[in-house]
């Protein structure tokens, strides 16, 4: 690939030509604040946060979208700049709900953040403030659009990575929202609640309903798994506090799903601490199941399988296994079933 030489707040490096300002930026360890900017969608460029100053035109330019040119000269901190980006934060802070004690992002959230990082204590736009009812209707996630900053991240994650398109900008001006096409429910829409737009929201306008009031994201610790549903292998981070599962997010580093998730292994982890989940094997005794060890069980298990065989033949028995195993457990488990049982009534959870 060619390089073009740019100069970035007076250092001069190399860049692949057709590479963003913003990127050049991130390649220099240079902190360019962003909100509307997530590398798996298109670059839209609609929160203006990101402004950079071209020293040989004069020019305040959004890093995100333009493409850095040969000899530039950009200073990504400069007295314009940092006035720029402080009337941008103080008009989205115009409307934008700052209860920050009540909101599930506080500590997490690029908006209050920046706030800090720009000396913004409150705005200097008072007056009529837009007022939302907190859309809980679905079972999965909240949307409290009083936080929502219209940045476009979750109308163009919905679109461009389950294509699902259930979501869209609707309205004009102060009345401007996210909405489905005709304010339907989620659930009557296009939706297929992968997360996705929860997962890029910057700020707390989206949020699991499972996740709520279950730890501050200072106190939350990430562990790396395999999600358990399906044979597929998508990696997940499990949101941990105080040795409990209270979330799912996805990895975004590796393959095969880079991030995404279907609605089960995004939302569907509250099987782990159900109270009606068994915690050990249960055999019955005299009419009623009792916990055991598993060595009883794997023998009553054995001793019954070789009894209905030995009586009945291997038809008379039968395997049902689970999407939750790997391919592999699935594999052994039909191998076990025809070779040792000697039947071919295996079937699994996923088929129809």
């Amino acid at each position: 690939m060619a390089e073009i030489s740019v100069k970035i707040n007076g250092q001069e490096v190399q860049i692949e030509k057709g590479k963003t300002l913003l990127q050049a930026c991130e390649e220099l360890g240079i902190d360019v604040p962003t909100l509307c900017y997530h590398p798996r969608v298109a670059i839209e460029g609609a929160c203006r946060l990101c402004m950079v100053e071209d020293k040989k035109s004069g020019q305040l330019i959004a890093s995100c979208t333009l493409e850095a040119d040969d000899g530039m000269e950009i200073e990504t901190e400069s007295p314009r700049v940092v006035e720029a980006r402080k009337l941008v934060l103080d008009l989205l802070l115009a409307s934008h709900d700052v209860d920050c004690f009540a909101c599930e992002r506080n500590g997490d959230c690029r908006l209050q953040d920046y706030s800090y990082r720009y000396g913004i204590e409150r705005t200097a736009f008072p007056g009529e403030r837009r007022e939302f009812p907190i859309d809980n209707q679905n079972p999965f996630f909240e949307r409290d659009y009083n936080r929502c900053i219209q940045c476009g991240l979750c109308v163009r994650a919905c679109h461009e990575i389950p294509q699902a398109g259930a979501i869209d900008f609707a309205n004009r001006g102060f009345s401007s929202e996210i909405a489905t096409p005709f304010n339907v429910p989620l659930e009557d829409s296009t939706c297929v609640f992968c997360g996705m737009c929860v997962e890029l929201c910057p700020v707390g306008a989206l949020v699991p309903r499972l996740d709520r009031f279950t730890g501050r994201p200072w106190e939350i610790e990430k562990v790396r798994t395999t999600c358990a549903y399906c044979g597929v292998g998508c990696q997940i981070e499990l949101n941990v506090n105080e040795d409990r599962v209270v979330g799912i997010s996805g990895y975004g580093e590796s393959e095969p799903n880079y991030g995404d998730l279907c609605v089960k292994g995004k939302f569907g982890w509250d099987y782990i601490h159900h109270p009606e989940r068994l915690t050990a094997p249960l055999v019955r005794k005299e009419g009623k199941l009792v916990p055991t060890s598993w060595e009883e069980a794997l023998d009553y298990t054995a001793r019954k399988f070789k009894e209905i065989k030995e009586e009945h033949g291997g038809d008379a028995l039968g395997g049902l296994t689970s999407a939750k195993c790997t391919n592999e457990e699935n594999y052994l488990f039909q191998k076990f079933v025809r070779a040792a049982l000697a039947t071919h009534n295996v079937d699994h959870c996923a088929r129809l």
